[in-house]
């Protein structure tokens, strides 16, 4: 199973890290990288929780339908694949969010990815070899956007 972890620090103060995260408004689109407007579908929300479908159509569509669940008092978010083209569910990003001595948050990321299918492995494989680099990239221009 490809597993990716990196850490990043952003001058952002953690809820506007969170808010970033957790924001499946029409923005997110613009914000993330890997995500287009026209696979991007908010099922449900509540406190703390979301399902939410996103993709793209880079690599010929690759989407995942995920619930997130977040906590603000205890900095953590954690969006788990509930089905997709790409992901086995119990695929997962996984985030700690912690307020930095310096000013701003420190960002903690794990990811899991169970490959679904041939494009699943091909791209599972890819991000186990340089998905960490390529992943942080992607959020810190995320964060930016903020």
């Amino acid at each position: 199973m490809p597993r990716a972890h990196f850490r990043l620090h952003t001058a952002l103060p953690p809820d506007a890290v969170l808010a970033a995260l957790t924001d499946f408004g029409p923005g997110r689109a613009d914000a993330w990288p890997n995500i287009d407007a026209a696979h991007l579908l908010v099922h449900g929300s509540g406190p703390g929780w979301a399902d939410v479908t996103e993709g793209s159509a880079v690599a010929g569509g690759v989407w995942e339908r995920s619930r997130y669940e977040w906590d603000a008092a205890g900095g953590r978010v954690t969006a788990t694949t509930v089905e997709s083209n790409t992901w086995a569910p119990g695929s997962r990003w996984d985030y700690e969010l912690a307020p930095s001595a310096g000013g701003g948050t420190d960002v903690d990321v794990r990811v899991l990815r169970i490959g679904r299918g041939v494009k699943g492995r091909v791209i599972g494989a890819v991000i186990a070899v340089a998905g960490s680099r390529k992943l942080r990239t992607d959020m810190e221009r995320a964060l930016s956007r903020a």
